[in-house]
């Protein structure tokens, strides 16, 4: 069977698509209170909605008490929509690790992952419906970009996670989410200003937002550089995780094909001085692909790459056993091999981990979100 032909780059979003209704966790606290004023209704009520919301996680408006009934339909119309419905949930783990499918108000699927560990709860959140990237390996770059995701829709996924945990629907009883990935679907910084309103939202305190450590928040790029650059400027001290794959520019640029723009050296450039600027470790994410990135000779190499930015701390390796496509010549890696990548990083003195891969059964791990109804 021949390859299919590669993917384009897609760097926007289909002109012509209608945006998602206005929400307020699209907005600041100053917007929301503006908002209401515009549509005729009492600015200091955006606060009491924003504790609901971030505060209390309330999604019944009957339980919104403390705002006038003859007025609450509208209040909660004007800052409130429905802004997706979660189509199906999907468990693995004993329960502890959950893939919602949602349905956005146009039709657009996505789907986002609920992990819960003995220490700490993980919400992985898709930032764009589809991906532009173009990735052989991965399910998502393969289906192509159907549009971005707004502020909002990135913000409820966490928000969803943080009341499912609250209401002690995930076993272990009733808990908080602690971490937030942007690993699900779409790569986040080409949906940059959605995606670090997101990141302020989640990291504001409430009612403003959901009152998160930045340090429990991590955006993965495959390395828009001008946007790593922007990123370490922003002031919100969020872990970088850059999935890097190859260490060499002749098979990344097959694997990863923006590595056609920005090459190795100035991608990981990119990271180290995100690590400088922000003073906050960068995870380096490598997904072991049989035969095709996992030989002994890359895992110097790429010791090497990382070593020529000093050995400060500044970078440890998350090493992804891949999660298999249907119908995908990409395998992982040997056990065995994968052993020799570690040894051989570690040798280098590069800190080394291998990713436990949740939800595979379900095809929720990396690399396999599809967000399909069937």
């Amino acid at each position: 069977m021949s390859d299919p032909k590669p993917l384009p780059l897609v760097f926007n979003e289909p002109r012509g698509r209608k945006k998602p209704p206005r929400h307020l966790a699209d907005l600041t606290s100053p917007e929301r209170k503006t908002l209401l004023e515009e549509q005729g209704l009492p600015g200091f009520r955006a606060k009491q909605l924003s504790t609901h919301y971030f505060g209390r996680l309330v999604d019944d408006p009957a339980e919104m008490t403390d705002l006038p009934a003859n007025q609450r339909d509208e209040l909660v119309s004007a800052l409130l929509p429905q802004l997706m419905t979660p189509l199906r949930t999907l468990e693995a783990d004993r329960g502890t690790t959950r893939k919602t499918l949602w349905k956005l108000f146009d039709g657009a699927l996505v789907e986002s992952v609920l992990m819960r560990y003995p220490d700490r709860a993980t919400v992985c959140v898709s930032s764009q419906a589809g991906c532009g990237m173009a990735c052989p390996f991965c399910a998502t770059g393969q289906g192509g970009l159907q549009r971005n995701m707004s502020t909002a829709e990135i913000v409820e996924q966490v928000v969803a996670g943080a009341r499912a945990m609250a209401r002690g629907e995930v076993p272990g009883g009733p808990g908080r989410v602690s971490n937030v990935v942007f690993m699900g679907m779409g790569e986040p910084l080409a949906n940059y200003k959605a995606v670090i309103g997101a990141v302020r939202r989640l990291t504001d305190p409430a009612p403003d937002g959901l009152g998160m450590s930045a340090r429990g928040v991590t955006v993965s790029t495959v390395g828009l550089v001008p946007r790593i650059n922007q990123l370490a400027e922003e002031g919100i001290p969020v872990t970088l995780a850059l999935s890097l794959h190859a260490p060499d520019d002749e098979l990344r640029n097959e694997l990863v094909p923006i590595n056609t723009r920005f090459s190795v050296a100035e991608t990981v450039e990119a990271a180290w001085n995100y690590a400088r600027t922000t003073k906050r470790r960068v995870s380096i994410e490598y997904a072991m692909m049989r035969g095709i990135n996992d030989q002994g000779h890359r895992a110097d190499l790429l010791g090497d790459v990382l070593n020529a930015y000093g050995d400060w701390g500044w970078v440890h390796v998350n090493l992804i056993p891949l999660n298999p496509t249907p119908g995908s010549k990409w395998t992982a890696s040997d056990p065995a091999d994968e052993r020799e990548f570690v040894r051989r990083l570690e040798a280098k003195g590069i800190p080394t981990t291998v990713r436990d891969t949740r939800g595979r059964e379900i095809d929720g791990a990396c690399g396999q979100l599809a967000a399909v109804e069937a």
